[in-house]
Formats: structure tokens, sequence, C-alpha cells
């Protein structure tokens, strides 16, 4: 996704600063060891273009591509003819705000965001571009800490997928578009319509986790030490899902799957209309990850018993940004490792129930509920 916030400034390719050295086999090499200091009274505007270039590009990890940064476009590998790609934009204001996440987590959260949309279709992440505008004042140990951000979720979720390229430009605040490639390696995709009656509905990781760390964000908490706080905090500021279980889903014989970017009860809408089902959520198969949030809820907000488990159960069914694999496994077909199951496929008209009932298909909408992060 490209930006539109351009400033007066001429468009510029982060790929036009040759800085790229060629490794063996003529394949480009890039990243490795920073080695010079970056000075905290430093602006973007200031460096310049091409030295900002510069810093991000020592940054990035040390990986190889058939053509990495230096020319006008990049060249990534797809080894059976097909290429995965998609793409997701985090703007301060409705994505995110500075005073809780610092560079680093914005940096991982991007690349993570982008890795677990095409670990949701079976596939591997080959390669990503990033477009970046900042305002002129930002400060370059700014931009420094976005870059070990990225190379460290890549590095933890996507070893030996690096940043080929992308766009640096100004803009009145930060916005990171992000367009990551991925490789099927000759595999039939798993796409969201291929859910059938019998089938199980899971989840590859706990759910509401992210949505409660927004909500101590809210309620002042950023700066708690208690540790449970910081665990929910950081998994919204900073997700760290199984971006593996997508690979295994696959290969287990998942029916259909996808990110579970906004929340189960959309997402599985989503699902359910793209395979003309009904999803029926069963809070009961996940009560006991309900009962430990409802919990920790409970001591850190203050609410009394009721309170925290209707809380707990509404942020489990509609609060999105996990980032985990949400997938369909045919009956017979045992779990992928790491998944549980929170429902059944069924006949009937598309949509969602929970516990047999209609629900409405409620959760992250950023239209309607930018204004609310």
């Amino acid at each position: 996704m490209v930006s539109a916030a351009r400033g007066r400034s001429e468009k510029r390719d982060i790929v036009h600063t040759s800085l790229s050295a060629r490794g063996r086999g003529g394949r480009a090499r890039y990243g490795g060891a920073v080695t010079e200091p970056m000075a905290a009274a430093e602006t973007v505007a200031e460096l310049g273009e091409r030295e900002v270039l510069a810093r991000i590009l020592r940054r990035l990890p040390d990986v190889e591509l058939p053509l990495g940064p230096g020319d006008d476009s990049a060249i990534l590998p797809a080894p059976d003819g097909q290429v995965v790609v998609t793409s997701d934009t985090m703007i301060e204001g409705p994505d995110f705000r500075l005073e809780w996440s610092s560079p680093q987590q914005l940096g991982h959260k991007a690349m993570v965001s982008n890795l677990s949309d095409i670990a949701a279709m079976g596939a591997r992440p080959t390669g990503l571009v990033v477009a970046l505008a900042v305002p002129g004042t930002t400060s370059a140990a700014f931009v420094e800490g976005l870059a070990e951000g990225m190379a460290g979720a890549l590095r933890r979720h996507a070893p030996g997928c690096g940043i080929a390229g992308g766009d640096l430009a100004t803009a009145p605040q930060v916005l990171i578009a992000v367009t990551a490639f991925g490789s099927l390696e000759g595999r039939a995709p798993v796409l969201r319509s291929g859910a059938r009656p019998g089938d199980a509905l899971a989840v590859s990781g706990a759910l509401g986790q992210s949505a409660a760390g927004l909500k101590l964000l809210f309620a002042g908490l950023r700066k708690s030490r208690d540790a449970e706080a910081q665990r929910l905090m950081n998994a919204q500021l900073a997700p760290e899902p199984d971006l593996t279980a997508g690979l295994r889903a696959a290969r287990a014989g998942a029916s259909a799957m996808m990110d579970l970017s906004d929340g189960p009860l959309l997402d599985a809408d989503r699902l359910a209309t793209a395979s003309r089902v009904r999803i029926d959520l069963e809070p009961g198969r996940f009560a006991h990850l309900s009962d430990r949030l409802a919990s920790h809820l409970a001591r850190l907000l203050g609410l009394k018993p009721l309170a925290s488990a209707e809380l707990a159960l509404e942020l489990q069914l509609t609060g999105g940004e996990e980032h985990t694999m949400l997938a369909t496994f045919p009956e017979g077909v045992a779990l992928s490792a790491g998944f549980t199951r929170i429902g059944t496929v069924h006949e009937g008209t598309p949509g969602v129930t929970v516990g047999g009932r209609l629900a409405a298909a409620k959760g992250w909408d950023p239209y309607r509920d930018a204004s609310s992060k």
C-alpha cells in the first residue's frame, strides 16, 4: 500500500541509494553490524535521505536475495512461479500512540502484522518492502529504533527473510506501510473459503490478550511494574504469535485459515461468509482461558468477579490484533500442534453464533473504531 502523504518533496524510492554489496553467485547481500553511534540530537531532516537510508540498511538482517536494495526495484525468489502478496499500514493516531510504543515495538509490530497474513495462506515469507513517512523533526534515533525492531522481528519470526526496499518520505505523523511477499513452495494455498460442515474451528494461541493490553493502556497502566500487566500490554504493543503455526496447519490438512487480527466474532464471520457455512463459537471450550484472563483483569482494574468475567469474554470474542491463526480442520484430522478448538462449522445461513445463539459480527473496524485507539 502506497502512502498518499508525500509532503512537498519529490517521491524517492528507498532502493535508489546503491548500498548493497554483491555476495556469492551475484546475489545481493545487505545488513550487518552497526558501526556508527547515533546522536540523539540528530533529526532526519539534518541527516538527509541518503544518510537515513544508509543507517536503516546497516541495521537490517544480513540475508541473500536475487537482488536487494540498490536498484530501482528488487528481485525476490518465486520457486513455484506463484507469489503470495499482502500489505498493511500503521498510522500514528488511529493505529498507535508514540507515548505508548517504543520505535522498536512499532518496527516489530509492523513486521508481525504482515508476516501473519503470509503465514495464514500456508506460505513462507520471502521478502518485504517498507514505506516509511515521518516528520522532518523526527530524531534519527527513532528511525534507528524502528529498523532495529524490524530486524529483530524478522530474525525471530522469519529467519532468512529480509527487507528488499521501499520508500522514504515526510508526513505530519509517522506512517509505516509494509508489503510482504511469500512462496507456497508448490503447495496449494489455504483459503478462507474451504471450511465445511463438521470441521473444527481452532486458534493457535490465547484469545483477548492484545485487547486486554489495550484496555490496560487506556487505564493508564503503561508504566506499571506488574509482570502480568506488562505481558498483556506487550501483546498489544509488540505481539509474539507463533507464526510457524500457519505452515504447520497447512501441512496438517487445515481446510480454511486466516490471520486473527480483528477479533474471533468478526474474523469467523468472514470465514463463514467465504465458505458459505455457519460457525458456532463455543465459549465452554476456552472457559479456562476466560477464567484466567478475568482473574488478571479483576486484580489490575479493580473489577468485581462478574464484571471481570463479562469483560474477559467480550475481549476474547471481539478483541483483535492477536495475529495468531484461525483455522478449520476436517473431521478426523488431528489439530495441529499449538491449536485449541474454540468452535464447530455447521450447515446453515452464513454467519456466526455463540453457544448456538446468533451474534453480531463485532470486531475491530478501522473506520468506525479508529478514534478509540
